[in-house]
């Protein structure tokens, strides 16, 4: 019996190989010997969860035909991945990623550090900030108060609770966009609508067109999902979305479905125009592709600007027909990630699809969870907590654009005006080797392939608006010293975490 799950061919090791290579190398850099390379190539891909743990590798031959190198050379380096712990081998069964004893197994999303590692650990893997209290609190006992004649019931609600309901719908309607209660379903999260509305939609193999870069988590929940992934690249900078690309790849891959984060995209901050929205809006209507528009950072825009109500429209906007837009909601970055809230806005008839297809997953939303944001946007508690979010939100973005601007200076990003991530090229270092060495210095940052399609990205780290003052200044020196350690091709151990509390 195999002890691998799943397979990696020659021709994709070889991409993502490729791409931890297409960055020059920093000054002063030592080359290894090209099998220790390799080696090395692997295990970060293994460690970043890019390659599955547990995945057979192709055979010495192939992969050496793949990249151009000697079989010798391919031979070598799977010799020193199994002495180091990060591939197991059986004759007959081939060669399989593992992770040595001891190590905790990698993820494929980004997930938040555990609590004991805080100490030791500045961590800007996750983009999301503490509860705005004392709004948490209130929320919560107000859920409370309101709670016992919903204890009275079997308690499933798998539309969600009509208040709730009736009050998102009541929101999309103060935006200029007339919205029923029968068009919105709540979930367990925006992961949870969007995984509801992949499975209705796009079943394993379909198509799904993404933004290049798009969110990691979504990304990696589609690959489970088995669709086909298909980047569709943004534009330069800030300026959001390229339509002339977008066209293309509706007209030509037509996929079922397409994802979008047009208000401060994650990862790069940017924020779409209405023509933007209205163009690619039209452009999926034409190409029969669902839409799906992500407006979990809606809320989080951080200039001044905005304040007088100057957001684009949403993307629901264009879409009066409610044929082609499918908008998805969350409390979780706006307020809490911790309060794990969503919604769906759709036409009827897609909810009501969506709700039946519920049965088969998680029935639905925690009932309590659901009064405490009703009672927030029902008091104006929402309002004032989104406020206090902003105002932590651009106070970290401020001190954490100094301190890189500072530490790091050739290091190349533009301010967003929103959100929650700043998109950041490494001065020309690999993003993943990065990633790496920051573990060594006590700093947590993801690459960027993470956010990218086969490989793309490597160039790029996210650094999210999570800390501020001093621990925003700690952790660009941080980063800095994982640059210099880079630059220099020290080896594992090299340096060790120092404690820092804030």
């Amino acid at each position: 019996m195999a002890h691998w799950t799943s397979a990696v061919g020659a021709a994709q090791l070889a991409r993502l190989l490729k791409s931890q290579q297409d960055r020059p190398a920093g000054p002063g850099t030592r080359r290894p010997p090209a099998y220790r390379a390799l080696a090395d190539g692997i295990r970060l891909l293994v460690l970043e969860g890019r390659v599955p743990v547990a995945a057979r590798l192709p055979a010495e031959r192939e992969l050496a035909l793949s990249l151009s190198v000697s079989r010798t050379t391919v031979a070598a380096a799977y010799e020193a991945l199994r002495a180091e712990g990060f591939l197991e081998s059986r004759r007959g069964a081939g060669s399989w990623t593992a992770v040595p004893a001891g190590n905790p197994l990698p993820a494929r999303g980004l997930e938040p550090l555990p609590p004991e590692a805080l100490g030791s650990v500045i961590d800007l893997g996750c983009a999301a900030l503490p509860a705005p209290e004392p709004w948490l609190t209130r929320a919560v006992q107000g859920a409370l108060e309101e709670l016992p004649p919903y204890a009275h019931t079997h308690g499933d609600y798998p539309a969600g609770l009509p208040a709730l309901r009736s009050m998102i719908a009541e929101r999309y309607t103060a935006r200029g966009i007339p919205t029923m209660p029968e068009q919105i379903m709540v979930t367990t999260g925006a992961m949870g609508a969007i995984d509801a509305i992949c499975h209705l939609f796009g079943g394993r193999g379909e198509r799904i067109a993404v933004e290049s870069p798009s969110y990691a988590n979504i990304l990696q929940l589609m690959r489970e999902a088995g669709a086909r992934l298909v980047p569709v690249a943004m534009a330069e900078g800030l300026s959001g979305w390229d339509l002339d690309r977008w066209r293309q790849v509706l007209r030509e891959a037509a996929p079922r479905i397409a994802y979008v984060v047009a208000d401060f995209h994650n990862p790069t901050g940017a924020l779409a125009d209405e023509d933007q929205r209205r163009r690619l809006v039209e452009a999926a209507r034409s190409a029969g592709t669902v839409l799906i528009a992500d407006e979990t950072m809606t809320e989080l825009w951080l200039d001044e600007e905005f304040a007088g109500g100057a957001m684009p429209r949403p993307v629901c906007g264009f879409d009066p027909a409610g044929s082609t837009v499918i908008t998805v909601g969350s409390a979780s970055k706006a307020f809490w990630a911790g309060m794990r809230i969503g919604w769906v806005r759709a036409a009827p008839d897609v909810i009501r699809s969506l709700v039946a297809a519920r049965a088969y997953a998680d029935l639905g939303t925690p009932v309590l969870e659901q009064l405490a944001v009703n009672w927030l946007f029902s008091t104006g508690g929402w309002e004032e907590a989104v406020e206090l979010r902003r105002a932590q939100a651009r106070e970290n973005r401020d001190a954490l654009v100094a301190a890189v601007r500072r530490e790091l200076p050739d290091w190349e990003f533009e301010v967003p005006r929103g959100g929650l991530t700043l998109w950041v090229r490494a001065g020309g270092l690999s993003g993943s080797r990065l990633a790496e060495a920051g573990e060594r210095v006590g700093v947590r940052v993801p690459s960027g392939p993470r956010f990218g399609v086969d490989g793309a990205f490597e160039g790029y780290v996210r650094l999210p608006f999570t800390v501020g003052g001093v621990v925003a200044e700690e952790a660009a020196a941080r980063l800095a010293a994982a640059a210099r350690l880079v630059e220099s091709g020290a080896t594992a151990g090299t340096e060790a975490p120092r404690t820092f509390v804030a």
